[in-house]
This record gives structure tokens, sequence and C-alpha cells, in this order.
């Protein structure tokens, strides 16, 4: 095979974006594996997003305490949304940079809780965004793809 050819694989294999080694597509298996406190139960609203979700509120991302939401469709992840001290933003960031790779913008230099924030990534059809709101505690990394940011909070 080209050399080429396989280094667009790799860079393509890595751009996948996951927490903490489950990745979108993975099953509900997958998650309850990663996340043994996770609670897993039918999504409470209607949506063609998702069916399912899974909760954990024991978490550490980036060394940070955090919690998280999978959302699963017909047992595949389509979307996680993980919630941290809004304190901590700058230690997650460097964390996606080295994980993502380079957002989409460069975000503010220097992050202050008085900013908000939104760094996106973007790579074959995935997408990841950290944001922050002034006057908010927590911070959030949602993580995506297809259609699930419009969907999942459209009433049916």
């Amino acid at each position: 095979m080209n050399p080429f050819v396989l280094a667009l694989v790799a860079s393509a294999a890595s751009a996948a974006y996951d927490l903490n080694d489950v990745k979108l597509g993975a099953s509900e298996a997958d998650i309850r594996q990663h996340f043994p406190n996770a609670h897993c139960r039918p999504l409470e609203w209607p949506s063609r997003a998702a069916d399912r979700r899974c909760d954990d509120s024991r978490m550490s991302l980036a060394g940070a305490d955090a919690s998280v939401t999978f959302y699963l469709k017909r047992d595949s992840l389509e979307g996680f949304d993980v919630r941290f001290d809004q304190r901590e933003l700058a230690t997650v960031l460097k964390f996606l940079q080295s994980r993502y790779g380079k957002p989409l913008a460069e975000p503010p230099a220097p992050l202050t809780p008085e900013a908000p924030v939104s760094v996106e990534w973007k790579a074959s059809g995935e997408r990841a965004r950290l944001t922050s709101e002034h006057g908010r505690r927590r911070a959030s990394l949602l993580v995506w793809r297809g259609a699930f940011e419009e969907e999942i909070y459209k009433v049916r």
C-alpha cells in the first residue's frame, strides 16, 4: 500500500473523538465496561437522536472531576456531554488539544471565567465543542456525530 494513503488512514483513525477510549459508535456494553458506575435507562423524551442514555457522575477528565451523559440510538453511541467545573477549563482544553488536535479556531487567551468560550473540533463527520458561559459554574464538552446536536432536544 502507498505510504501516503497509509498515513491518511492512520490520521483519520486518530481523529476519532473519544472519552476514556469510548468512541462514537460504541455499544452500551462498551460504555458499561469503561464506566462501571454508569446508570443506563431509556431516554425520557422522544427523539430522533437517541433512545437511551447512560449517566456517570463520578468520572475524571484531564484530572478534573466531571459527570457525563452518553446518548445511544439503536445501541450505538451518537453523542456524549461531559460537564466539569469551569475553573478547570484551561486544563481540559490543553488535554483536548493533545488528544483531539488543533481546534478549528484558537480560543481566546487567557481563558477567564468572565469570558465565554467556545472551541470546536471537526473530523470525519464527528464534532466536539468545549463551551463555558459567563456566570455559569459548569463548563461542557459535547461530542457528537451526524444530526445529533440539532435533534436531541427537539420536541416530537
